[in-house]
């Protein structure tokens, strides 16, 4: 496996990041703790959950994997989140100080650890001013309950007030920033994405597969790659969503079917291939679907597909101003 820094920071993470939004409401505990052994076993040591998933069953699936012992905990870098939740008192969501402790708190509780490797603010909260939410957390890295802190779904210049802010304060600021980012989801590549790289942020792409689209699924027999599984899904709005862009799946599962790897490997390839990106978080509901993407990692793309892949999926046209300025 090849570790790399989590941006400017000595941390080092997998290439692949295991996303645990499925474990509980999708993908049993049983199982669950079978994805985390075989992540493990290939050597992915990043695991990032969110205190409001599955109502906070992911994280208490994740503590119990932990607590079987052999190490775990001290093998993986544990990251989280704060911001959400479903109790309707006024406190209990967002970014205030009171809201922060508490969340923490509760994730310790639930992860069943005495530590949290990289605590994400889960969405900007324009009510809370940075002073007050960089004093929360530097209360909780001096009290060593959590040791870096990261963003998720920032714009550029959140990312900038915050860093702008936290130096002010003789503090490290944001390690890395998670973001909304795949073929068919290019925004970030205007501010965010340049943000990141300038203040020396890792960057770690969620949904990476937008949805399941980019996984395969056309119909066998349209030059698809998909199997009969995804060619049979049903879904509504997965089969609204591939209505819009079908005439691009169909170039975009052609080009997979001559390069002869799986739509999902070429996405996540293509992602690495960003030297701004870090660690794409890959979400598999089953251990067969972890198997089927860890072997993107073993795939390098030439750049004359990287140039067809650009021509499909056209981005914003590079970083801003100049995407839209002369």
């Amino acid at each position: 496996m090849d570790y790399r820094n989590l941006g400017r920071v000595g941390l080092k993470v997998s290439p692949l990041c295991l996303g645990t939004m499925n474990f509980g409401p999708r993908t049993p505990q049983s199982e669950a703790f079978s994805i985390m052994d075989n992540a493990l076993e290939h050597g992915i040591n990043f695991i990032d959950t969110a205190d409001v998933y599955g109502g906070g069953e992911t994280e208490e699936i994740i503590g119990r994997w932990l607590n079987q012992g052999a190490r775990k905990r001290d093998k993986i870098v544990l990251a989280t989140k704060v911001y959400g939740g479903r109790d309707p008192w006024p406190n209990a969501t967002r970014l205030s100080a009171l809201h922060i402790r508490a969340a923490c708190e509760a994730s310790l509780t639930r992860l069943q650890t005495d530590h949290i490797d990289l605590y994400q603010m889960h969405h900007i909260d324009r009510d809370t001013p940075w002073d007050e939410i960089w004093q929360a957390m530097e209360v909780l890295v001096l009290q060593g309950k959590i040791i870096y802190v990261g963003s998720s779904n920032f714009a550029g210049w959140h990312i900038a007030q915050a860093n702008e802010t936290a130096a002010e304060r003789n503090f490290l600021g944001l390690a890395c920033e998670q973001s909304l980012y795949n073929l068919t989801a290019r925004s970030v590549e205007l501010e965010v994405l340049p943000a990141c790289q300038a203040y020396g942020m890792g960057v770690i792409p969620w949904s990476p597969l937008a949805g399941g689209i980019l996984g395969g699924v056309l119909p066998i027999g349209t030059g698809s790659t998909a199997s009969q599984g995804s060619a049979r899904r049903t879904s509504k709005d997965l089969e609204d969503r591939v209505r819009l862009i079908r005439p691009q799946l169909e170039l975009w599962e052609a080009l997979c079917h001559d390069l002869g790897s799986a739509p999902a490997q070429v996405a996540i390839a293509w992602l690495l291939s960003n030297p701004a990106v870090t660690a794409p978080i890959i979400g598999p509901r089953t251990l067969d679907q972890l198997t089927g993407v860890v072997a993107a990692l073993d795939l390098s793309l030439e750049p004359e597909v990287l140039e067809k892949l650009d021509t499909i999926f056209p981005g914003p046209g590079g970083p801003a101003p100049e995407a839209y300025a002369w």
